[in-house]
């Protein structure tokens, strides 16, 4: 017997062939256009073609044909990147803002940002689905390992605008992390150079390569420090390289990100404050963005809760907000 299924507010907007292949990832598209022309896929009782846009609502009668394509397998995209409604369901629960123009990610840890070879699912893909008259556009960036606001643009206008005030830090962005160390200066400015993975006081090209180091300023202050041996800071990056805040912290402060498996090997934590922290998770939080309305022209501010798996370790060693 066929049966009737509902269409989502996460589903709203999306195609009926693409609803389909997520609820029956393993179905040929050229089965899917038989059973449309045949009158055994309707929705809200009504033959259908297979681009219907589907509404929140809707009632899609599914033939029990089909049911041996939900068990299987999806198959991959060319960057192999796939996802599920339940990862859609989750990074729609994670927007921090959204209106014609924008929509902010509350990103969690884990989730790339852009998919690319080997990246399973990512925001820029599952925004799009999520937003499907939207013309999503990434206007700036976050390390998988990283979690915190994302801004994300929704329109050409948007893009351009928000990549414009990105470059130029006009755009302004604010990090928490937990540094495994003493950091002694209770504030200060960084200001160094930066090149697969090594840190440079002058701009000089690296030898061998002619490869040019990045410029990479951090402004930074200290709110707090546990046991002289963790220190709670603020992040204010006033450039965007690749892993600065990672960098800064392990080579310049000598205090690597607690969580760091790439800048922090080598740098044992305490035994005792191991225990406290019991996750891998890169403590790392972009903790806050003002930034000027692509439209309105205002500027905005947006703050992110504080990540589960931080608020433990920061209430039991009274770490304060800024």
């Amino acid at each position: 017997m066929a049966e009737l299924i509902s269409v989502s507010s996460v589903e709203d907007g999306t195609r009926l062939l693409r609803w389909f292949l997520r609820h029956f990832p393993s179905m040929p598209q050229r089965e899917f256009y038989r059973l449309c022309r045949g009158g055994q896929i309707r929705v809200n009782s009504r033959r259908c073609h297979g681009t219907e846009i589907l509404r929140e609502g809707d009632a899609v009668r599914v033939p029990p044909t089909v049911a041996e394509y939900a068990a299987a397998p999806k198959p991959k995209t060319e960057s192999g990147e796939h996802f599920s409604l339940s990862d859609l369901e989750k990074l729609r629960l994670s927007i921090i803002h959204s209106d014609d123009d924008i929509v902010v990610f509350n990103k969690p840890a884990g989730l790339a940002v852009q998919g690319g070879t080997g990246i399973r699912k990512s925001v820029d893909k599952m925004a799009a689905a999520l937003f499907p008259y939207a013309k999503i556009s990434l206007v700036h960036r976050l390390d998988m390992e990283t979690s915190g606001l994302l801004v994300v643009a929704k329109t050409q206008h948007a893009a351009q605008v928000l990549s414009r005030q990105f470059q130029t830090k006009t755009a302004r962005k604010e990090y928490l992390a937990l540094l495994n160390g003493d950091v002694a200066e209770s504030r200060g400015v960084i200001d160094n150079y930066l090149l697969k993975g090594r840190v440079f006081d002058t701009p000089d090209r690296e030898r061998g390569t002619g490869a040019r180091p990045h410029h990479a300023v951090t402004e930074f202050r200290v709110l707090a420090r546990a046991s002289g041996m963790l220190t709670w800071i603020l992040f204010l990056p006033q450039t965007g390289r690749t892993h600065q805040l990672r960098m800064h912290s392990a080579f310049s402060l000598n205090a690597p990100i607690v969580g760091d498996d790439l800048y922090g090997r080598g740098r044992e934590m305490d035994a005792g404050l191991r225990s406290i922290i019991s996750t891998n998770n890169l403590f790392l939080f972009a903790y806050k963005i003002t930034l000027q309305h692509p439209t309105s022209g205002r500027m905005v501010t947006f703050r992110a809760p504080i990540p589960e798996f931080m608020k433990p370790v920061m209430n039991l060693l009274e770490l304060p907000l800024p």
